[in-house]
């Protein structure tokens, strides 16, 4: 299907680190449509990983539950506002902004089920949803493929003119030229979570190897609550949580030496930088939610299903046991369960994976 538009709506309604993943087809879309107006339609507050892209023109905001006012906003936003709309999301309210929105239209779709036939009557052209097998960012470039474009791979970073001055104000060191590590402590959900002692025994070690430790996160009560706990015992770290935006966080990460984190947003970030990343996974598919490596340009996942692993610039860290990764949201399946696997991957296991990955890049 190929196809003209001067206005299209690129629907990603997702978390943020769903919305760093459709940046490449972001920029496939501006690559092959540069004179039209390229707006992205986000939930609200979940835009920030687009800050100083040039490949869009607006960010739409609509709240991950509306009421009845909020869809009225939204739809006179978007109500036939666009030649072109694209789902990458298989969900049903997805759709339904994609139909409002635009007479032609393209789409990530569910697998065949009698109640969701809809969705392939409702556009043009669609891809089916592989949760299993397949990347998103190479599940969100198949939509790129069927509008007859060229793909670009690259996730793009945000970034924002005043960040070094931002750092600067913040860090006690001179962090451009000092070599330092940058450490996410805390994802959104608590199956994903490492260990208290696995992160205080990390710090303890980079800082015994000449590095200062800088550690990143949100400004939410828990995490406060969580860090400060982490810090009882390894209060050399530097806490900027609360105080970045992502635009800042990248390019912090940028001049680190490296950065270990959980299965997170900002680990994802962390990769896109081309900065050498630690990501410690558990029950998550690394074929669908592996952090992206820098500069990796295969139509494949980049990480095989199972084992610690290494490609490009990213080092994927497992958890414990032959069931890893189970694809389950913890132990207990569900957001708030423990996963065995993270509790007892020990820091002895990851202080030396970081040990070598770290001479592996220094050499």
């Amino acid at each position: 299907m190929k196809c003209s538009a001067n206005k299209i709506l690129l629907i990603a309604t997702r978390q943020i680190g769903d919305v760093l993943l459709i940046t490449p087809l972001l920029r496939s879309l501006r690559r092959a449509y540069p004179q039209a107006v390229i707006d992205v339609l986000v939930y609200a507050h979940k835009g920030g990983m687009l800050e100083g892209n040039p490949d869009y023109n607006t960010c739409i905001e609509v709240a991950e539950h509306p009421n009845f006012n909020q869809y009225q906003t939204l739809f006179n936003q978007i109500f036939r506002h666009y030649d072109l709309a694209i789902s990458t999301l298989s969900g049903d309210r997805p759709l339904l902004y994609a139909l409002a929105a635009a007479p032609k239209r393209v789409a990530i779709v569910p697998p065949q089920r009698w109640q969701d036939a809809w969705k392939r009557l409702a556009v043009q052209a669609w891809t089916e949803l592989d949760n299993h097998n397949t990347h998103t960012v190479i599940q969100n470039l198949r939509l790129a493929d069927l509008l007859g474009i060229p793909r670009y791979y690259d996730l793009v970073i945000p970034q924002a003119t005043n960040s070094v001055e931002k750092l600067n104000k913040q860090l006690p060191f001179t962090w451009q030229k000092q070599a330092f590590a940058v450490l996410h402590l805390l994802p959104m959900w608590h199956y994903k979570r490492w260990t208290v002692t696995g992160w205080q025994q990390l710090i303890q070690y980079l800082t015994q190897v000449g590095l200062r430790v800088v550690i990143t996160g949100g400004g939410s009560q828990a995490e406060m609550v969580y860090i400060n706990k982490v810090l009882t015992k390894a209060n050399m770290a530097i806490n900027l949580a609360g105080k970045l935006r992502f635009s800042d966080v990248a390019k912090l990460i940028q001049a680190s030496i490296i950065y270990i984190g959980p299965d997170t947003a900002v680990t994802h970030l962390a990769a896109t930088t081309g900065t050498p990343t630690v990501a410690i996974f558990g029950p998550t598919n690394p074929l669908k939610w592996a952090p992206w490596p820098s500069n990796y340009t295969e139509n494949k996942s980049p990480f095989k299903h199972k084992g610690t692993q290494q490609v490009g610039n990213v080092l994927l860290m497992r958890g414990i046991g032959t069931c890893v990764p189970c694809h389950q949201e913890g132990c207990n399946k569900h957001k708030q369960s423990e996963s065995r696997c993270l509790e007892e991957l020990d820091s002895t296991e990851v202080i030396a994976a970081v040990k070598k990955f770290l001479y592996f890049v220094q050499s």
